[in-house]
């Protein structure tokens, strides 16, 4: 049985940050949204570029991030036919926001391998 998100409009007004976890949150929708800011993608190249996500919720994901405005899907009537994800202007205000928490993380990767090599000298004794 499939879990219903809650609806944005249905949440405490008060809450703003249950908000933007309920619309970016998860393993995976920031990853196609950094992916997204560099252009326009089809469903095979978002799936090469995260190689680790299954289709299925690939597709689960790009629909909530489409049904939030956050990306479009454009459909061209060819055979095959060629469907590409785009950020929308809202998904796009986005930007400062995930280059942000791309330099935090960086930032955090640098203190783990600082704290993971004085950790390292003390047991040596160095």
């Amino acid at each position: 049985m499939r879990r219903e998100r809650e609806r944005v409009d249905a949440m405490a007004e008060w809450c703003n940050t249950e908000v933007v976890l309920s619309v970016v949150g998860g393993k995976w929708k920031l990853l196609i949204l950094r992916y997204l800011l560099l252009g326009t993608y089809r469903f095979g190249e978002l799936r090469q570029a995260m190689p680790t996500v299954t289709q299925r919720m690939l597709t689960r994901q790009l629909r909530e991030l489409e049904d939030d405005g956050l990306v479009s899907r454009t459909v061209y009537p060819e055979v095959p036919p060629r469907v590409e994800y785009a950020l929308t202007e809202i998904g796009e205000s986005l930007r400062d926001i995930i280059g942000q928490l791309d330099t935090w993380g960086s930032r955090y990767r640098r203190h783990l391998n600082s704290q993971a090599r004085d950790d390292g000298q003390s047991a040596t004794g160095a």
